[in-house]
């Protein structure tokens, strides 16, 4: 067993799992969400697939909300939705790491170097997935607010972020556990 992939297929792991937790937020799991706010009494919590008491889809209208003004009727708003799908995918390459981790645990230096690209490509997708996240329900945030409504940022943001420094950890240690010992134990056949 080559112990140099273990704490790069560990963080690769751990990213992973909070990916996974972000992408089933709300409405799949409302504990889990990237914005929370009230309207009308109504505690709504927004996630990757829609908000709380929307259908589950990808690229959700938020404008439907009883709002004063019409307050989210904004196209750019609308399209970053669909662009959440990006954490799924995220979580996708975490996944390959976590696999070809497990081949480079097994004692194969090339699942290790191939565990370190697809950990270096969610390491990439996952800083510009937290990104929009920040900029979409920043604005949503900022627009809530405006209008006089309670609004703060839910944990899946930060679930996010956990998951983009594990990954970040887990790329270098990967990168470094590519020069470790991969030798397998031979007989001693002496002539």
């Amino acid at each position: 067993m080559a112990l140099s992939a273990g704490p790069g297929l560990f963080f690769c792991f751990a990213a992973l799992v909070l990916l996974v937790f972000a992408t089933v937020s709300a409405p799949i799991w409302d504990s889990i969400s990237f914005l929370n706010t009230n309207i009308g009494g109504r505690e709504i919590h927004f996630g990757v697939f829609g908000y709380t008491g929307s259908a589950r889809h990808l690229g959700y209208a938020i404008n439907q909300l009883d709002t004063r003004n019409n307050l989210f009727n904004s196209t750019v708003v609308h399209n970053l939705t669909y662009v959440l799908v990006l954490h799924p995918i995220a979580a996708g390459l975490a996944f390959l790491a976590v696999v070809f981790g497990l081949c480079g645990a097994a004692s194969h230096r090339v699942g290790t170097i191939i565990m370190s690209v697809a950990a270096a490509l969610a390491t990439i997708l996952t800083l510009v997935v937290w990104v929009i996240d920040m900029v979409l329900f920043g604005i949503l945030r900022n627009k809530l607010r405006g209008q006089g409504y309670p609004a703060q940022y839910g944990n899946a943001n930060w679930l996010v972020l956990g998951a983009l420094i594990a990954l970040l950890l887990g790329t270098c240690t990967s990168f470094f556990g590519i020069f470790g010992s991969y030798r397998t134990k031979r007989a001693n056949n002496r002539y």
